[in-house]
């Protein structure tokens, strides 16, 4: 695990010692995804950095890595989980290995199968390779930017001038000196929509994620400004859900279990390889226990945590107790009262390397088992989206059809049906979605959005001072996701557009923002994309059961689950921010929203802010929108008003 940078272009050849300059920059704004080494190539027009995290190949591992003649270099952020496997079948081919590292088996798959070395892969992953002609000149030629298929690990880049900037990190790029910090207003749109940015937008004008499952290549010209040329490797095609067609061919119940079992004991083996002691994150629920269920079978006495909030909700400290001594694992709980994390809120989001409503959790857990010595972690992340653990796997196909009916009926009477739809809930929030469902349906690219909406449109609408774009880079993308899943069944499409939606946006990026901010690998197992393809393209009726959320998965593994586990309700954890809200942190979020940053002053309405607020002082919302706004405040007051590049890199 690495954090990644560089600049492509004439600017490297013209301004070499400037460009190393930014380059090292970038890398000391991402020293906390790679405490251990760094490594530095600088090869005009191409200029690399990295710090690393050492986590297979101790000793061997550093990089930039090179094949044999040199020809073939890459910077790697994450991990290779197959590159035992590709190494065996690359050598068979003759390609001559110097380290034992998973970063190797990429430069010399690139040398024996160019960009498509993506498709061999199996992992998570964003790397830049360097291409170098192989005569006497050495002249880099080509660089391919790769990112994986879930979009675990992120990648970021802009154009400056003609030359390409790249990095782990939107904080990086900033910290690079090279570009104008503006606010993107389309980003901004989304942001208050589903509290997180939407790819490939962020929220700094310029700067674009490269999507998951995609790789930009860029043919380098020592003079001329570069041009990128995307690619997708990886999209629903591969996933697609296969028809029953007939009786005869229906695989039984039986054969399907055996299958997903197969695919989720290969998946947990591979996450488990690292040259580092290796733990879980063990909470109460069933995605986690059935992680470390597998991994106490391959690893014994595995490492599980378990971090207990005692001002939260409900404690998962008795069931974890319970699911770890029924596994066998060697169990630790990490205590983090309120008064603790309540001290460390500002450096949390500080944390974030883009505004979130979510990840705050994850901060003090990554914290908490980063102190208990630990570089990697394997996290139950992924379950929900895969096996079907959402509110939204039931929600969705109602506000299809209800969108359908939306679609049939004049305004009037969708106007006169409404007080109907109003007693559907008493929930003012809930109210709000569902109602901007049945008003306009075509707001958004497809219903399932509607019920991940922070802010209604209507809402976002008062909120903006100008109106947000119809057509924005965001919206193609969700239109996209929905468009190439039309035609599958409702539980298959709704796992893939959370998978394309709130899984990448919020949960991964949080994921990774967060315990990198504690120099920890989290891995997850639920979201290998051989694990995500079996599951997706398997029929329907094997996947869903009346009443029974994640059936596939707990039959899969059968008597392997505690049965404590199965069979209690599905329950979300939370901490308590509606009383800190109301509490210890009222103070300060008020203060935030009454004085905006210059560049949110320009782009909201103040007043609606400050009503926000209001209406969660009187009950009528709920705290995750206020503390969405509190957040967006102090990233922009952080990345965006703040012309200190050092302000980009983590807090102390």
């Amino acid at each position: 695990m690495c954090g990644i940078c560089g600049i492509v272009g004439p600017a490297v050849a013209a301004r070499t010692a400037h460009s190393e300059a930014g380059v090292r920059r970038m890398m000391a704004a991402l020293a906390h995804r790679g405490p251990d080494d760094e490594g530095l190539l600088v090869d005009p027009p191409v200029a690399f950095g990295m710090r690393r995290l050492s986590i297979i190949d101790l000793a061997g591992g550093r990089q930039p890595v090179f094949n044999e003649d040199g020809s073939v270099g890459v910077v790697l952020n994450g991990e290779i989980y197959n590159y035992q496997h590709l190494r065996a079948v690359l050598e068979s081919l003759g390609h001559r290995f110097r380290t034992h590292s998973d970063t190797e088996t990429v430069v010399h798959a690139y040398e024996q199968w160019g960009t498509d070395c993506v498709r061999y892969l199996r992992g998570m992953f964003a790397f830049a390779v360097v291409e170098r002609a192989r005569d006497d000149s050495r002249r880099p030629l080509r660089v391919l930017l790769a990112r994986d298929r879930l979009g675990i690990k992120p990648l970021y880049y802009t154009l400056v001038e003609g030359n390409l900037l790249f990095a782990s990190e939107v904080r990086a790029l900033l910290a690079s000196g090279w570009m104008t910090r503006r606010l993107n207003p389309t980003a901004l749109e989304s942001y208050l929509l589903f509290g997180s940015v939407g790819e490939p937008e962020t929220l700094l004008e310029g700067i674009y994620s490269l999507p998951p499952g995609e790789t930009a290549s860029i043919p380098l010209y020592t003079e001329q400004p570069v041009t990128l040329q995307t690619e997708r490797y990886w999209s629903a095609h591969e996933v697609a859900p296969r028809a029953i067609s007939s009786p005869r061919r229906r695989r039984t119940l039986q054969h399907v279990h055996e299958q997903v079992r197969e695919a989720l004991e290969q998946s947990v083996r591979l996450h488990l390889l690292a040259d580092v002691p290796v733990g879980i994150f063990l909470s109460s629920g069933l995605d986690s226990t059935a992680v470390a269920a597998l991994a106490a079978r391959l690893h014994p006495g595995i490492h599980t945590f378990t971090v207990v909030f005692p001002e939260a909700d409900y404690s998962e400290s008795a069931l974890a107790q319970q699911i770890a001594r029924h596994l066998q694992t060697t169990h630790r709980e990490l205590i983090l009262t309120g008064e603790e994390m309540l001290a460390h809120v500002d450096a949390a989001v500080a944390a974030l390397d883009q505004p979130s409503m979510n990840g705050i959790n994850t901060y003090f857990v990554s914290w908490a088992v980063r102190q208990a010595g630990l570089k990697v972690a394997l996290s139950g992340l992924g379950g929900d989206e895969v096996f079907g653990g959402y509110r939204t796997f039931h929600s969705a196909p109602w506000l299809e059809r209800l969108g359908r009916l939306a679609n049939l009926l004049p305004g009037t009477v969708r106007a006169a049906l409404t007080p109907l739809l109003q007693r559907a809930t008493t929930s003012p929030d809930a109210q709000r979605k569902l109602l901007a469902a049945w008003r306009n349906p075509g707001m958004l690219p497809h219903p399932f959005y509607f019920a991940r909406l922070l802010f209604a449109p209507e809402q976002v609408g008062t909120l903006l001072r100008d109106a947000g774009a119809s057509d924005s880079t965001w919206r193609r993308w969700l239109g996209r996701a929905a468009a190439e899943s039309a035609g599958w069944d409702a539980f298959s499409r709704t796992g893939w557009l959370e998978m394309r939606s709130y899984l990448v946006n919020t949960l991964l990026r949080d994921t990774d923002a967060m315990s990198m901010a504690h120099s920890l690998e989290v891995r997850v197992p639920l979201l290998d994309h051989v694990l995500v393809e079996t599951v997706t393209r398997l029929p329907a009726p094997t996947k869903r059961r009346p009443g029974r959320p994640k059936a596939l998965l707990v039959e899969s593994l059968g008597a392997l689950l505690p049965a404590e586990v199965v069979r209690q309700p599905k329950r979300t954890f939370t901490l308590p921010w509606e009383h800190w809200l109301r509490g210890p942190l009222q103070e300060n979020v008020a203060a935030h929203l009454q004085r905006l940053t210059p560049a949110l002053k320009a782009a909201l309405n103040e007043w609606a802010v400050r009503q926000v607020w209001e209406e969660f002082l009187a009950r009528r919302t709920l705290w995750s929108r206020p503390w969405s706004l509190f957040v967006l405040n102090a990233w922009v007051q952080r990345h965006i008003e703040s012309n200190d590049p050092a302000g980009s890199a983590r807090p102390d």
